[in-house]
């Protein structure tokens, strides 16, 4: 006569499928995060400027940002803030340069933008201890 043992049973959780369903989402999250990317919409004026040089240090840019509707944005290494006011823009700016002096500062303004808002936009920059502000502009071939 033939007797069967009877098996205890298995009390612990199967993770296999969870760890499945983890590494798919590392997966899409892998390749839609340099998809997303964020920042202020302009209209930029065309010119025929040569590109400014990087900075040997590899240092990024600050980018500040004046729009249509006079709202000043912010923009170092990624990182966006705004809107702001002048002020905040200022002190924003300051500080980054209190950590990097000698970091290159670039003005990015709308193309329908008063004039006279680029230069407050400038002349704050400069108050802000800005060694050389640069504008930004678009390519005429590139529309």
């Amino acid at each position: 006569m033939y007797v069967r043992k009877k098996r205890r049973m298995v009390a612990e959780i199967n993770v296999v499928p969870y760890i499945d369903v983890m590494l798919v989402l590392l997966i899409i999250f892998m390749v839609t995060t340099p998809i997303i990317t964020q920042g202020v919409k302009v209209e930029l004026p065309k010119s025929k400027a040569e590109p400014i040089e990087q900075m040997k240090d590899g240092k990024t840019p600050i980018v500040a940002t004046v729009d249509e509707a006079g709202l000043y944005y912010y923009e170092k290494d990624g990182v966006n803030k705004g809107p702001m006011n002048a002020e905040q823009l200022q002190a924003e700016v300051m500080d980054t340069l209190t950590i990097e002096p000698g970091t290159q500062v670039i003005l990015k303004a709308d193309g329908r933008v008063d004039y006279n808002a680029v230069i407050h936009l400038l002349n704050l920059m400069k108050q802000a201890g800005a060694p050389a502000v640069g504008l930004m502009t678009e390519d005429v071939e590139s529309k």
